[in-house]
């Protein structure tokens, strides 16, 4: 008998289902980030209204959206602050709610009155929250705080749906105007609107906690 015929047979090794276990855990993976994204989405683009056609309401309600370094409001918080006092003007609400962060020398509510009573919009019908940290927090004080019980809120397209559904869970019957998310630096226009599906799983989260 030969070496070679003395061996004993290989048992054929066993096939580990790693490929398959990456697939089945990024399949879990996108389901958990996806999910949430389009309940947020469904709710919130159900009160979606055009700026020609929303109802008369308690307030405007404009979330934060950031300073440039001179302390003045950035460009997406122009076009909100921009659309507010128009919608102020027509006579849509008697008030205007800028929520915003405040801390040290960043005052985003200050900034945003500011940029209003230069627009025409008088100082006793601008109120504001220094609280408002987070699209959950500004929606939260407008019910809490403020005493709102309906109102229309004011940001950019791709925002306004999770915007609206956190007002709602928080028990503001609100509905909401887009407003322009262009861009000179376009890949920013991209991350915000990537970001937007981890921040729907978040609000999610929120809205079942608080």
């Amino acid at each position: 008998m030969t070496e070679t015929s003395a061996r004993a047979p290989r048992r054929p090794r066993a096939r580990r289902p790693r490929r398959r276990t990456l697939v089945l855990g990024a399949a879990g993976l996108a389901v958990v980030a996806v999910l949430p994204f389009l309940v947020v989405q469904g709710v919130g683009r159900s009160h979606v209204a055009a700026p020609d056609d929303v109802p008369a309401s308690d307030a405007v309600v404009v979330l934060g959206a950031g300073l440039r370094p001179d302390g003045s409001p950035s460009t997406y918080l122009r076009r909100r602050l921009d659309a507010a006092a128009d919608l102020h003007a027509r006579g849509v609400a008697p008030v205007i709610l800028v929520s915003g962060d405040a801390h040290d020398d960043y005052d985003e509510p200050a900034s945003m009155r500011a940029w209003l009573l230069d627009r025409g919009v008088p100082d006793d019908a601008i109120l504001l929250d220094r609280g408002g940290y987070d699209t959950h927090a500004t929606c939260t004080r407008a019910v809490d705080e403020f005493g709102f019980a309906d109102a229309v809120v004011v940001t950019q397209g791709y925002h306004l749906p999770r915007a609206l559904f956190s007002c709602r869970v928080a028990g503001l019957d609100a509905v909401g105007v887009g407003v322009s998310a262009a861009s000179v630096e376009p890949w920013k226009a991209v991350l915000y609107r990537v970001r937007e599906v981890p921040a729907a799983v978040k609000a999610l989260l929120d809205a079942v906690v608080r």
